[in-house]
């Protein structure tokens, strides 16, 4: 497994537009078969921070999901809802495991 995680921070009136937005893309990305699970996270003590989770079966499916219709609606839907730049790390997947690291 490959997993992202996408942090996100958006202007305060554009909180509750990009959790609709954000929610109808992880609806539509689950259902790639590339997508293992897609979480959306609110912070608790600033609504205006998110993270995004994303668990990808294999290191090239990110670049299929950012080939989506859905992805490139959410995309430009949320652009101009930042507060800053997105930014993200990558992680390996180790333990549960499939390729008995763990």
């Amino acid at each position: 497994m490959f997993i992202v995680h996408v942090f996100v921070h958006v202007k305060p009136e554009s909180a509750d537009a990009f959790k609709s937005a954000t929610l109808q893309n992880a609806r539509n990305s689950v259902q790639e078969p590339g997508i293992a699970r897609f979480d959306v996270i609110q912070q608790l003590d600033d609504p205006t921070r998110f993270l995004l989770v994303e668990v990808y079966r294999t290191t090239d499916d990110p670049a299929r999901h950012k080939e989506t219709a859905h992805y490139k609606t959410w995309r430009d839907t949320v652009a101009d809802m930042m507060a800053e730049p997105r930014s993200s790390i990558k992680y390996a997947n180790i333990f549960p495991d499939d390729q008995g690291w763990g």
